[in-house]
């Protein structure tokens, strides 16, 4: 059993669906909480708030669930995404991926973390 990793993905679920909830029906005011300078379409905006909320409940039935196989898979898809926001900041210098990398970077902090905190408990 890996209690703490199961506690810090709370904050990824918790994340995806706040974020998620603002993107969808709020996008422009979103973008601009998130510092933005560029310019988006709402609709894209949107759709991309409503993959954040089904992120968000995919996450919430593996912390249900105590899905532990998929834990580490957390931590890879999180880090694929840190590559890409930073591809993402490089192209085109607006710092809400600048905000959004330090988000998603913490979530992997706290479960890379509590992850080798469970794995060396359990020995």
């Amino acid at each position: 059993m890996k209690p703490k990793t199961r506690l810090s993905l709370y904050y990824l679920a918790t994340y995806l669906f706040i974020t998620g909830v603002g993107l969808l029906f709020a996008p422009q005011f979103s973008l601009k909480l998130l510092l933005s300078n560029g310019h988006y379409e709402s609709t894209f905006v949107q759709f991309t708030g409503a993959f954040m909320i089904a992120l968000s409940i995919v996450v919430s039935q593996i912390i249900r669930h105590s899905v532990e196989v998929l834990y580490p898979t957390t931590l890879v898809v999180r880090t694929f995404f840190l590559v890409v926001i930073v591809w993402l900041y490089v192209q085109t210098h607006d710092p809400l991926f600048l905000v959004v990398f330090a988000v998603v970077a913490l979530g992997v902090a706290l479960t890379a973390t509590s992850f080798m905190l469970d794995k060396r408990a359990a020995k």
